[in-house]
């Protein structure tokens, strides 16, 4: 077991859902990860925030995919966030890098300031300047956030851009099904912080997904079965 109460510069350390159904997504993951729930009231009438916590740490959130959203063509997505020491700077960075500015810096009451950004590919990550909130508090463990992986149709643009904007560096690696890309940064993990590919199917997105590790991953995608999911890819 990890537990986290800070991130160093360019870490991901965040995670939330973003669901038309909250009601339901909390009953899957309460019974497949062991995750309670408290529902934060927000700036906004009718859109709660909802912590997830594995025991009592903190292990990501979730919040109701609004109509609104859902109209613009956002489907369900667990959103990655990347922590930085001065936000206004590394958004700075974005636009000469290549990126797309969706939502422009903003305050989130004393959790921290967040902005949404695209990358050159189309990958949609949110950057994190931490206050009250540093992020997931549990990691690593069964339920809880392991891994980020960018999926990139554009893996040079991509992968330039975050070098550009972060100070990431990259190593690729033969891999059975082709390469894979372990991601750097200076004072993370030395054996990598995300990983990246090019999209494993044909007519996939560009997108940031997240690993939650488990004890058994086959008896796990069994009960998601069992509890209304549906496997894109078996274990």
């Amino acid at each position: 077991m990890a537990t986290m109460t800070s991130y160093p510069h360019g870490v991901p350390s965040w995670t939330d859902l973003a669901t038309p159904d909250p009601d339901a997504s909390k009953s899957f993951y309460a019974a497949l990860f062991g995750w309670t729930y408290d529902d934060q009231a927000t700036d906004q009438p009718g859109s709660d925030y909802t912590m997830c916590a594995k025991g009592e740490a903190a292990a990501a959130g979730m919040m109701k995919l609004s109509e609104e959203m859902a109209a613009q063509g956002m489907p369900p997505v667990w959103t990655t966030y990347v922590t930085v020491d001065d936000l206004d700077a590394a958004v700075a960075k974005v636009a000469p890098a290549g990126g797309t500015v969706m939502q422009p810096p903003m305050e989130v009451m004393d959790a921290g300031r967040m902005a949404v950004l695209a990358d050159p590919s189309g990958a949609v990550v949110c950057f994190w300047e931490a206050r009250d909130h540093a992020g997931a508090e549990v990691v690593n463990e069964s339920g809880a956030l392991s891994w980020n992986e960018l999926i990139s149709n554009d893996l040079p643009a991509a992968l330039a851009f975050y070098g550009e904007v972060l100070g990431w560096t990259s190593e690729t690696a033969p891999m059975p099904n082709g390469e894979y890309t372990v991601l750097h940064v200076e004072g993370g993990n030395p054996q990598g912080i995300a990983g990246a590919m090019p999209p494993p199917m044909e007519g996939m997105p560009s997108f940031w997904g997240v690993y939650f590790m488990v004890d058994d991953a086959a008896a796990t995608v069994a009960q998601a079965k069992d509890l209304g999911a549906s496997a894109l890819m078996e274990a």
